[in-house]
């Protein structure tokens, strides 16, 4: 079973506010060169689909974890979690996602639960696909207390074009599975820390859809 995440309009507000930029910038060109002024549109054009945000039928399931973004399994091993989250430290199971720029950006919850807290730290711009990224690079993490009891870890990582981490929600926020709660501009990568015991559901390389791939189930 399968329940659609709510109706919002196909692209995120987010990225009209580049797209009217890139028209305007557009039209001025236009009077310097009609060749230039086409590559403004076709990047006017591409901040539009850049910034889609389109429906997700999300698993009704409260033992998976469903993959938060679009792109590649990148990596699956066991790590710690980000040194800034005041958590008890041990090593868990982490899955990472990259996404191109070609990717959709919007994040979703891996898991129904409520935000336990929201920690921002910031860093490098290195290549998101880079195993390093995870510790260097601009983040922010999200520690959702699960409805099934263990806690999870979204980190959102910026890349090497990404710029800003965005995010849609507060502490204490109860978010449904498959629920937007936030985009990574251009580049980027989400790590996703669970259980150790949880059980892998994909391998890497696996291309994956956010609020729809299972990544792993609880066990």
């Amino acid at each position: 079973m399968s329940k659609p995440t709510s109706k919002r309009p196909f692209i995120h507000p987010e990225g009209w506010r580049f797209a009217i930029i890139f028209f305007i910038i557009s039209i001025f060109l236009s009077f310097v060169s009609i060749v230039i002024s086409i590559i403004g549109y076709l990047l006017t054009i591409f901040t539009l689909w850049f910034f889609r945000d389109p429906e997700r039928n999300t698993p009704i399931d409260q033992n998976l974890i469903i993959s938060s973004a679009d792109g590649k399994v990148c990596l699956i091993d066991e790590a710690y979690p980000p040194e800034e989250i005041s958590i008890n430290q041990n090593k868990m199971k982490r899955i990472c996602v990259f996404m191109n720029v070609f990717n959709v950006h919007i994040n979703r919850s891996p898991v129904s639960g409520t935000v336990k807290n929201i920690v921002y730290k910031e860093g490098k711009f290195l290549n998101a696909s880079l195993d390093k990224a995870s510790e260097k690079n601009e983040r922010s993490s999200l520690i959702i207390s699960s409805d099934n009891g263990p806690e999870i870890i979204v980190v959102q990582i910026a890349g090497l074009i990404a710029r800003r981490i965005l995010g849609f929600i507060s502490n204490n926020h109860n978010l449904l599975q498959g629920e937007r709660f936030g985009l990574i501009r251009f580049g980027s990568r989400v790590d996703i820390y669970m259980p150790l015991d949880a059980v892998t559901k994909c391998s890497v390389g696996d291309k994956v859809i956010a609020g729809e791939s299972m990544l792993a189930s609880f066990k």
